[in-house]
Formats: structure tokens, C-alpha cells, sequence
């Protein structure tokens, strides 16, 4: 007789497949925990970067700086909660910089520490961020302080900061982070080693003959002195030191075969240069030589070196461009008072490396008789351009510059050819040596340097250099106002040409673990679509807006001449005073058309700023409920498809 159920066991059998529920959810919750236990210890380091521009992958060279760490280094943010509640922007970037300082203390092998701290009023952790450098800033009327930098030091107590974390500079976020921490396991400031024909350091002789200004040092050196240890080298110079980490070769005339073998084999070791030339020094020209009268030479060339390496920098053609050019006067004989010098151009927008941490935050360098670089067909180098003249620039002979420069004349034969020149660049790769037979002969008299390194015929790795065709962008009176206040040098910068000479040599003094680093994406992305919609609306609307404002003027035009009796054929009667009515009706007409021109002007402003909001309203929407919507029906998708399968189970 088959076994039957007795009501009394209908809740014992509930109890128990409820007993057994919660045992099965207790279970689940421990092999659970156990798993996250287990791939913490295990897979700790574990990451998957699944953003477009990799934001969360650091850099080779940044992997590379944090391995060869030998102590530890104890990085400190410093962020007032506040600063991110009041504006959200900041909220969501130190979320980013707190990611981005894990990552590192990850790959640190426990080399790096973090420490956090919310600076708040009055506080001794105020003061403590007020002691290491950190900036405050108001956030709001009530004056009240906020903070967000970054103090680190090493076991020396050397301390490197970062005053204040700005979102605009997130894509050099890595940059600054790895130099911060290079810095700190390399206190000591790198040796720049200097060769150049003018008197960048000071021109004692002019300060002799009372020349006002003559004998100051450049600004660019000034400035550069406050990051770096510079060493004045003569033309003369048969070895460049082992400590020089980066040789600056400026419009070095004429060096002799000893020099330019020095210059060789510092690259060839492994050395960091950066080389600028000119095919027309207008610093030169504009100081008076030896004789008192300006030299007639001034032009500079490194061909024996830049041939061997792969590179052309003419020194017979300067670039002539017409964005950007420089108003100068005109000649006496000239009808204008100015007129506008090719030769002298200020570089902005797409002229400037956006991708490059040392171009990439400027907003203005200024040239002055600029040659072009060039790859040389053929060479195996990585050739980035750094600076690069407009599409509306032209290359011509020197010679139109360098002796009595008629700006009129240029501007009558300008004639664009369309194509972007490079002034500036950085050049990658291994290089084959100038001196592939070994040191030149030396001159009668001259005397070798006593332990000379062995020669080498190509780099042993890839080679880093910056190659210009600019010297002139060292000149103060191309970027730089100096002015006197109370007794005191006061430099007013008009155009990043300081600012950029000292971001190439801290790159290259940084070596290429730095170098290698380049502008990253940005977390906070922006509606791209909206950006390039709205760019092509406003070109639009300005073309049909020009439209309208030519018909409205022309429109005008014709009612002032109805208004003072000229008829419609257009012969003027001065002294007619009675209006025909013919007049008076194309006067009415015109009127109309005036009052229906400009409603015409304000309906193509109205619907570019409809279409605008409408795309930015839907991208929005589409952004934040897209995402749960897709989830919710996926989610009904599969209740649907177990609700099936298990009503076909019971059946």
C-alpha cells in the first residue's frame, strides 16, 4: 500500500524546504565572501581597463620609474571634501586621482604609501598643508579655504608638490605624477650644457660700452636657472662631460670638426639634445659684432650631424606665414603706416602639438625668420612635429630677409602654398654616427683631451632630440616685456616661447622613461556630437546671418537713397524734395523687407539654439536611461524565459 501524507506532515516538509532554503542562501553567502577573500589575496593586482582611451593602463615609462624605485616615497593628497560638494567637477576628478595613486602604489611593489587628508578650517591638517606647499583656494563669498594638491617626500625628507589639481590638466595627470615621484628618487637638478654664438648668459663687451640692456642675460636663461644647473660650453669644446644630461646647442656658428664630434658622440652615448638653427638670427643681426656694425653672417647650420641622423634643416629658406603675422611699420616711402611682416608670426591653435606635454597647455610661441625641419627620405626615425606654420605660409630664399627685409614687397609676392611646414619637432630612433671612422684630426696646436671615451658608431638604443630651425624664439623681444619696478627686473611674457624651451629640456632631462609619456584621454568626457554640432551650426548660422546683414545694408542703402530723391533707375536729382508715389511705395517695400530680414536673422539664431538644446536634451536622456532601461528589459526578457521553462517542467 503506497505511502500517503497525513495533513500534520504538510508543515513539517514546509519547515523543511524552507530549513534547507536558508541553509542554501548562508552557503551561497559564504562561497561568496570566500571568493572575494580568496581574489583579493590572489588577484589583487588584476586589472581590466575596458575604457576607450585606456585612462586606468599606465604608461611603459611609468611602469619603469616605479620598478627601479630604491626607497620608499610617502605621496600625501590633500582634499577638502567640500571643494567636490560645492562643484562636482572636482568631486568627480579626485575620485580619478585617488584611482590613479592606487594603481601606482600597486605596481610600487610597496615602495609608495598613500595617505589622505581632509584639510578642514582651522585644523592641523591646515597647517600641515599650508607648510608643505599646498595652494588654498576660496570656494565660495564666505572666503572659506579649500584644498586639492598632492606633497610627497622620500626617507631624505626631500619633498616635491603639486600646489593644486586642476581638471583642465588631467591628461598630464601620469605626466606629473611620475615626474613627481622621478624627482624625488633624483634630487639633485640636471646639468644643462650650453653652446650657442650669442651671448645668452650676458654680453659683458656691450655691458662695457653701455649698450641699455645689451649685457642682461636672455629671460629664457633666467628662467631656465631656476630648474636647472647650466654649464656654459666653448665652441671649442673636445668632450662633453658625463654629467651633462642635456646638451642645448643654440645657433652655434661655424664649430669647428672637434666640436660637432664632441656633440656626435654625447648622442651616441646616450646624451639628450636639443638643437636649434636658423637660416637668419635676427638676435644676431640686431647686435653689433666686434667691429660695432652688425656681422653679415647670420645664419647656422649642423648639416654634418643632421644629415648622418636622418634630418634637413635648410639654412638658405626661411617660412613666411600670413596667420598670425606680426603688424610692423611700414617704410616711409609706404602710404600705410603698417603692414603686415611674414617673417614674424605667432604660432596658436593647430600650429602647436596638442599631444605633446610640452606644447600641448600653450596658447601662443613666437617665430622670427623661421626655417622648416624636415625627415630626410629614407631615414629610419620617428620624426613629431612640435611646431608647424598654418596652410597659408610659404617657403622663400633667406636672402629676402637677411639684408634690408622690404615687409610690403613680401606681403605684393606672398603667394601660399598650401602645405603646413614644421619648425620644430622631436626626432626618435637609433642614429648612425657623423664621425664613422672616429675623432677628426685635430688642429695645429690643439692638444687632445686626456681619457677620451672610445668612439661608437651608432646609438646602442633610441635616441631622443629636439631639432628646431628657430633661434630667435630665444630672443626677449619676441615673447617677453622686461620691465623695471622699483629696481627690480619684472618679465611680463606676451607668448609661451620661455615656457616652452623649459617643458623640452625637463622632458629630455627626465629621460626616456619620461619622454615615452604622452597626453592621456580625459574621464570627464564631454558630449562630442553636441561640440561638433554645435561648431557646424554657428559656421552656418554665420554664413546665413552674413547673407541677411548684406541684404539688410543693401536694403538700407536703397531706402537712404529713395529718402534723399534718387530714383530707381539711378540717376540723382540733388534738389528734389516731393517724393513720387512710386517712391513711396518702394520705400514702403523696402521697409518690409528690412523688418522681414531682420525677423530672418532672429528665427536663424532662435533655431540654432532649439536644434542645439533639443540634441544635448536627448543625448542626455538617451546617456542616463538608456543604460537602466536595457537592464530592465533584459531583466523581463529572462523572468519570460524561466516563467517558460518552468511551466514546460511542470507540464
Amino acid at each position: 500500500m503506497p505511502d500517503t501524507m497525513t495533513p500534520s506532515d504538510a508543515p513539517r516538509s514546509a519547515s523543511r524546504r524552507g530549513l534547507y532554503s536558508a541553509l542554501g542562501l548562508l552557503a551561497a553567502a559564504v562561497l561568496a565572501i570566500g571568493i572575494n577573500m580568496l581574489a583579493d589575496r590572489l588577484l589583487s593586482r588584476a586589472r581590466l581597463d575596458l575604457t576607450e582611451q585606456k585612462l586606468y593602463t599606465l604608461a611603459d615609462g611609468t611602469k619603469q620609474v616605479l620598478a627601479k624605485l630604491p626607497d620608499t616615497i610617502t605621496i600625501r593628497l590633500f582634499y577638502s571634501r567640500k571643494l567636490g560638494s560645492v562643484i562636482p567637477v572636482y568631486g568627480a576628478y579626485a575620485d580619478r586621482v585617488r584611482e590613479m595613486l592606487q594603481e601606482y602604489a600597486a605596481l610600487s611593489n610597496g615602495k609608495i604609501k598613500l595617505e589622505y587628508y581632509d584639510p578642514e578650517p582651522f585644523s592641523e591638517i591646515e597647517d600641515r598643508a599650508m607648510a608643505q606647499g599646498i595652494q588654498a583656494v576660496p570656494v565660495d563669498q564666505s572666503g572659506e579655504q579649500v584644498y586639492f594638491g598632492i606633497s610627497a617626500s622620500n626617507l631624505l625628507d626631500d619633498e616635491r608638490t603639486i600646489p593644486f589639481l586642476q581638471p583642465d590638466r588631467e591628461r598630464f595627470l601620469e605626466y606629473d605624477l611620475t615626474r613627481l615621484i622621478y624627482e624625488l628618487t633624483n634630487p639633485t637638478r640636471p646639468v644643462v650644457g650650453v653652446i650657442s654664438s650669442l651671448p645668452l648668459s650676458g654680453d659683458p663687451r656691450a655691458m662695457m660700452m653701455r649698450i641699455p640692456g645689451g649685457g642682461q642675460p636672455f629671460a629664457v636663461m633666467q628662467q631656465l636657472r631656476q630648474f636647472f644647473s647650466i654649464r656654459d660650453m666653448g665652441p671649442d669644446t673636445q668632450v662633453i662631460p658625463d654629467d651633462v644630461k642635456v646638451l642645448f646647442v643654440a645657433h652655434a656658428q661655424n664649430l669647428p670638426e672637434t666640436t660637432l664630434y664632441a656633440i656626435d658622440q654625447f648622442v651616441m652615448r646616450g646624451g639628450q639634445l636639443m638643437a636649434l638653427t636658423d637660416p637668419h638670427s635676427e638676435s644676431q643681426a640686431s647686435r653689433p659684432g666686434p667691429t660695432g656694425q652688425p656681422p653679415s653672417n647670420t645664419s647656422s647650420n649642423l648639416d654634418k650631424l643632421f644629415n648622418a641622423w636622418g634630418i634637413e634643416a635648410p639654412s638658405d629658406k626661411v617660412v613666411l606665414d600670413l596667420r598670425g603675422a606680426w603688424r610692423v611699420r611700414a617704410n616711409p616711402n609706404d602710404r600705410l603706416q603698417a603692414v603686415d611682416y611674414l617673417a614674424w608670426f605667432n604660432l596658436q591653435g593647430d600650429s602647436l602639438n596638442q599631444q605633446d606635454v610640452a606644447t600641448a597647455e600653450l596658447q601662443q610661441v613666437t617665430v622670427a625668420s623661421a626655417g622648416e625641419v624636415r625627415k630626410r627620405q629614407g631615414a629610419a626615425i620617428e620624426f613629431t612635429p612640435l611646431l608647424t606654420s598654418s596652410d597659408r605660409s610659404q617657403v622663400v630664399d633667406a636672402v629676402k630677409v637677411r639684408q634690408d627685409p622690404n615687409p610690403s614687397r613680401l606681403l605684393a609676392e606672398f603667394k601660399p602654398d598650401g602645405e603646413r611646414h614644421v619648425l620644430l619637432a622631436r626626432v626618435r630612433g637609433v642614429l648612425n654616427s657623423a664621425f664613422p671612422d672616429g675623432p677628426p684630426a685635430l688642429p695645429q696646436g690643439m692638444e687632445r683631451e686626456p681619457n677620451m671615451p672610445a668612439p661608437l658608431k651608432h646609438t646602442a638604443g633610441p635616441a631622443n632630440l629636439v631639432v628646431g630651425n628657430d633661434a630667435d624664439l630665444l630672443e626677449d623681444r619676441f615673447w617677453v616685456n622686461i620691465q623695471d619696478f622699483f629696481g627690480q627686473q619684472v618679465p611680463s611674457p606676451f607668448s609661451d616661447n620661455g615656457v616652452l624651451v623649459a617643458n623640452l629640456l625637463d622632458t629630455l632631462a627626465g629621460g626616456d622613461n619620461l619622454i615615452s609619456l604622452r597626453s592621456r584621454g580625459e574621464s570627464l568626457r564631454p558630449f562630442t556630437m553636441v561640440d561638433d554640432m554645435q561648431r557646424e551650426a554657428e559656421a552656418q548660422y554665420r554664413q546665413r546671418e552674413r547673407e541677411l546683414q548684406d541684404r539688410l545694408e543693401a536694403t538700407q542703402r536703397r531706402l537712404r537713397e529713395l529718402r534723399q530723391g534718387q530714383s530707381s533707375g539711378g540717376d540723382r536729382n540733388t534738389n528734389q524734395t516731393i517724393i513720387t508715389p512710386e517712391q513711396r511705395a518702394e520705400i514702403d517695400r523696402a521697409r518690409e523687407e528690412i523688418l522681414r530680414t531682420r525677423q530672418q536673422l532672429r528665427l536663424v539664431q532662435l533655431e540654432l539654439r532649439r536644434d542645439i538644446e533639443k540634441l544635448e536634451t536627448t543625448l542626455r536622456v538617451l546617456n542616463i536611461a538608456l543604460v537602466p532601461a536595457l537592464l530592465t528589459i533584459a531583466a523581463i526578457i529572462l523572468a519570460v524565459l524561466r516563467a517558460r521553462r518552468r511551466a514546460a517542467a511542470r507540464a
